[in-house]
C-alpha cells in the first residue's frame, strides 16, 4: 500500500521549521536591563546644585510671605470698610462729628465755658421725658457685700497696667444698676440750670435716646451729677468688684467672651439702652458694666501694688498747652480711670479688669459713668 504523506503545519504555512520549534516559553523571557552608568558629578557642580536649590527655596518663601502680607493687609482693608459700613454716620462725614477722646478737646473747652447758657429742659419737662416706672428702674442701686475679692490679673496678654492680681478686702456699698442715663441728666441739668452735654440738640435729648446712657460727660460732670443726687462715683476697685463677683472672672458673665451679652466693638454703631442687655448682667445683677459706654470712676490712675511695668504709661501728656479743668479744680495734670469699654471698644477692652483711662476734662461719645454709696448713707436715704 503507498503510503500518503501528510505536510506538516510548517511546511503548510512556509514558515521554516527551526523558527516553529522554539521553546514555547520563550515569550515570556526577559532581557536583561540596560544598566546606565551615569557621569560623576565633581565637587564643584554638587556645590553649585545646592546654591540653586537653597536659591528656589529663598524665592519661595519670600514670594509665600509677599502673598501673605497682601492677603492680609486685604482682609484688613476689608475689615475697615466693615466697621465703616457700621459707624453711626458717613465717615466722609467724621469732621463734622464727635470723634474720640481728645481729638474734640478744643470744642469740649468752648463748650465748658459758655455752654451754661444754652435752654434745656424745666424741671417738670425733665420729669415727663419717663414713665414712672421707669424712673423706679433707673433709681435701683444694688447692694456689693463685703468681703475679698481678686482685683487685677497675671495673664501675659493684658496690658502691664492691669498686672498683677491682687487681693482687696472691701466693706459692703451700694452702686447703681444702670449707667445714668439721658433723662436722668436731664433733671440735673434742670434743676441746677447746667451745662447740658456737647451733642444734645439744642439743650434737648437727641430724639429716641431718652434711656440711653448719657455720653460726652467728663469726669467733673460725673462728679457734680453723684454729689447733686447724694451718691459719689465709685471707686475702681468698687467698680470692678460689682463687675466680676469673687470668683475672678474675665467678664460680667463668666470668663468666655459672648458678643449678644454686650455692645461692644461696633457692632450696633452708637449707644444702646441702659436695660438692654439683662443677659449680660454681673453676678450681682448690675447690668453695662462690659460695653455700651466706658465708665468714670473716681480714682487718679496710678500702679498696682507690686506691679514691675513701666511706669510712663500713668505719667499725663497734655495734648493742649492751654489745659483746661473747670472753673474750681486746681489739681495738677493727671489720669483718671475709666473701665467697662465702649460700643467702640474691642472685646477685650471690655474685661472686667481692664483699665483704661483719660484726663479728667475730657469727654466723648462713649464716655458715661454710674454712682455708689456708702451703705450706712444708703440705709438713711
Amino acid at each position: 500500500m503507498q503510503k500518503t504523506l501528510i505536510p506538516s503545519a510548517c511546511q503548510m504555512t512556509g514558515i521554516p521549521e527551526r523558527t516553529q520549534m522554539k521553546d514555547p516559553q520563550s515569550k515570556y523571557s526577559r532581557s536583561k536591563p540596560r544598566v546606565i552608568k551615569r557621569p560623576e558629578v565633581s565637587a564643584q557642580e554638587r556645590r553649585r546644585r545646592k546654591g540653586l536649590l537653597m536659591a528656589t527655596l529663598i524665592t519661595c518663601i519670600t514670594l509665600a510671605m509677599i502673598g501673605g502680607s497682601l492677603h492680609v493687609m486685604k482682609l484688613g482693608s476689608m475689615r475697615m470698610k466693615e466697621m465703616q459700613a457700621k459707624a453711626s454716620y458717613d465717615v466722609s462725614d467724621m469732621s463734622k462729628h464727635v470723634r474720640a477722646a481728645g481729638e474734640e478737646i478744643h470744642l469740649q473747652t468752648q463748650h465748658e465755658d459758655t455752654g451754661g447758657d444754652t435752654a434745656s429742659y424745666s424741671e417738670g419737662e425733665a420729669v415727663e421725658l419717663l414713665s414712672d416706672e421707669q424712673w423706679r428702674d433707673l433709681a435701683w442701686m444694688i447692694t456689693i457685700p463685703s468681703g475679698v475679692f481678686t482685683m487685677g490679673s497675671d495673664d501675659s496678654r493684658t496690658g502691664e497696667q492691669n498686672r498683677p492680681a491682687h487681693q482687696v478686702r472691701m466693706s459692703a456699698y451700694k452702686i447703681d444698676k444702670h449707667l445714668v442715663s439721658q433723662a436722668e441728666y436731664a433733671r440735673f441739668v434742670a434743676a441746677n440750670h447746667y451745662r447740658p452735654p456737647l451733642n444734645w440738640d439744642q439743650g434737648k435729648i437727641p430724639q429716641g435716646l431718652n434711656m440711653h446712657p448719657v455720653t460726652m460727660i467728663s469726669w467733673y460732670n460725673a462728679r457734680d451729677y453723684c454729689a447733686w443726687v447724694g451718691k459719689r462715683l465709685p471707686s475702681e476697685a468698687e467698680w470692678e468688684k460689682a463687675a466680676r463677683g469673687d470668683d475672678a472672672r474675665r467678664w460680667p458673665w463668666g470668663n468666655q467672651m459672648s458678643p449678644s451679652n454686650l455692645n461692644t466693638y461696633y457692632k450696633v454703631g452708637h449707644t444702646t439702652a441702659v436695660n438692654q442687655y439683662p443677659q449680660g448682667s454681673s453676678p450681682f445683677g448690675v447690668l453695662d458694666m462690659a460695653g455700651n459706654v466706658q465708665q468714670w470712676v473716681a480714682d487718679r490712675f496710678s500702679p498696682y501694688p507690686g506691679a514691675t511695668g513701666s511706669q510712663k504709661v500713668y505719667e499725663p501728656k497734655a495734648l493742649d498747652p492751654d489745659y483746661h479743668r473747670g472753673s474750681d479744680e486746681k489739681e495738677r495734670l493727671l489720669y483718671r480711670v475709666m473701665r467697662g469699654g465702649s460700643w467702640k471698644s474691642d472685646p477685650l477692652s471690655t474685661t472686667s479688669y481692664h483699665r483704661n483711662y483719660a484726663l479728667p476734662n475730657y469727654a466723648s461719645d462713649f464716655f458715661g459713668f454710674r454712682c455708689a454709696m456708702n451703705i450706712d448713707a444708703a440705709k438713711e436715704k
